[in-house]
């Protein structure tokens, strides 16, 4: 496809690849962050969802738009809708990052966000993603580093999937139309409990780490600790529900339909990342 594409949260964990991976297969991107980072082989843009007015100039002369919901934000659809609706006046295909399970519920804001897009008339693509392998080296990093993970996950289990992965495949989303009008749960190669990712980043950084289970005030009260607002760690602590249901043990094969290649285990994203550990 020929264009340029505008990668939202382009300095981030999924955004940061996505435009690595665009760049190195040949396409016209700007990168939008609040900073307007300097990207290799990008135009940066200034971009904040906090501020409405960045968000018409950041889609000058773009055709397609990868879209994520902020970290730290309860207002999903607050936040997100009004970009939805210039990428429709401007009839801009766009990429969505949801979350996996969100079609359980119209009620779910993530679902509201897909229903918008199902509804209007751009193309478009739904990616929902498992939980994040690289969540043990950004949210449970410091826990990982003291070698615990205290999450209320109970025995539950989650196909891990590397952000890697999901930057691949919203990649192949945005770089051809075979997949317009499609949703893709993406997950890792394999379920595992937490009590078995701890063995295997064990394994990767030669030292114990420990998985204990807890409830979810424990859990919310160190989040509030760590600075964290009462009303967002509460809803941290919610969405470990699904994992104790067993409702994130799923895997599928849409990975490797979107990007040729199966995704990676976590054994590789651990020994990846072994250095950001301490």
């Amino acid at each position: 496809m020929i264009g340029r594409i505008l990668v939202l949260g382009a300095t981030g964990t999924i955004g940061a690849p996505l435009v690595a991976a665009l760049v190195a297969g040949g396409q016209q991107v700007r990168a939008a962050s609040r900073q307007a980072a300097s990207m290799p082989g990008a135009e940066p843009v200034h971009f904040d969802y906090a501020d409405p007015s960045t968000i018409a100039p950041a889609f000058e002369g773009v055709d397609r738009v990868f879209v994520l919901v902020p970290a730290g934000t309860l207002d999903i659809v607050g936040l997100v809708r009004p970009v939805l609706q210039e990428a429709a006046r401007r009839k801009v295909k766009v990429v969505l990052l949801s979350v996996l399970g969100a079609d359980a519920d119209d009620n779910i804001p993530y679902r509201q966000l897909e229903l918008s897009l199902e509804r209007g008339a751009v193309p478009f693509v739904i990616l929902r993603p498992n939980w994040f392998a690289d969540n043990f080296h950004t949210f449970w990093r410091a826990g990982v580093s003291r070698g615990v993970i205290a999450v209320p996950a109970a025995d539950g289990k989650s196909s891990f999937i590397d952000a890697r992965d999901i930057a691949a495949s919203a990649a192949a989303a945005l770089a051809s139309d075979r997949f317009d009008g499609k949703a893709f749960n993406l997950t890792g190669p394999q379920a595992l409990s937490y009590a078995e990712a701890a063995a295997i980043l064990s394994r990767a950084l030669g030292r114990e780490i420990v998985y204990t289970a807890v409830d979810d005030r424990t859990f919310i009260d160190g989040l509030v600790a760590a600075g964290l607002a009462p009303d967002y760690a509460a809803f941290l602590a919610s969405i470990f529900h699904p994992v104790r249901e067993g409702w994130t043990a799923g895997v599928t094969g849409d990975v490797q339909a979107l990007t040729g290649r199966l995704p990676r285990p976590l054994e590789v994203y651990a020994a990846d990342h072994v250095g950001l550990w301490g």
